[in-house]
């Protein structure tokens, strides 16, 4: 019992993280958007750190509400199940890539997976937007800035983990 609620908090704070980090903590860059935020880094945490279900749910849940408290409420749907599906990605392909690895295996496999778990969110949106504008060439407008948002999510992730990892307040409860 005490493992579940230790992982639910957990999911708890970092559906919180991923709100905040999508809705406030935006970091002005010159690409289409204008902006980068820490939210998909947070979604990437969320993954590593907690897996299916906790993760994914979590990630979704906070990038969700991002979107509805921000005036996008078409893109909640999308979103809750395009940022569940990068969680879920990341860590699987995480525990592929790494096998039994230590070391700079661990890291290499830690930006692959968040690599391809991005280049899921990419296209999860152009699949959305593509329908619906009802004009894939429309929606081909917002991959660059989805590409280097989904970029600046994994090189920012990836050390955030890394460091979680070696602070040693995860052993316990860590999925991975």
């Amino acid at each position: 019992m005490r493992n579940h609620t230790v992982r639910l908090t957990l999911a708890a704070l970092l559906a919180a993280f991923c709100f905040l980090g999508t809705q406030f903590l935006k970091i002005p860059v010159p690409s289409p958007n204008g902006y980068v935020h820490l939210g998909d880094s947070m979604v990437l945490l969320a993954g590593f750190l907690l897996g299916w279900p906790y993760g994914a749910l979590a990630a979704a849940l906070g990038s969700m509400l991002a979107d509805l408290l921000s005036g996008y409420a078409v893109y909640a749907l999308p979103t809750f199940l395009i940022k569940g599906g990068v969680a879920v990605c990341a860590c699987g392909m995480y525990r592929l890539l790494r096998g039994r690895g230590e070391g700079r295996r661990q890291t290499v496999a830690a930006f692959a997976a968040a690599t391809l778990a991005e280049l899921l969110m990419t296209a999860g949106y152009f699949v959305f937007e593509g329908f619906y504008y009802a004009a894939f060439a429309t929606a081909l407008l917002a991959v660059p800035g989805n590409l280097v948002q989904g970029a600046f999510g994994v090189l920012s992730a990836v050390p955030l983990y890394f460091a979680a990892c070696r602070s040693g307040l995860l052993r316990k409860w860590h999925t991975l």
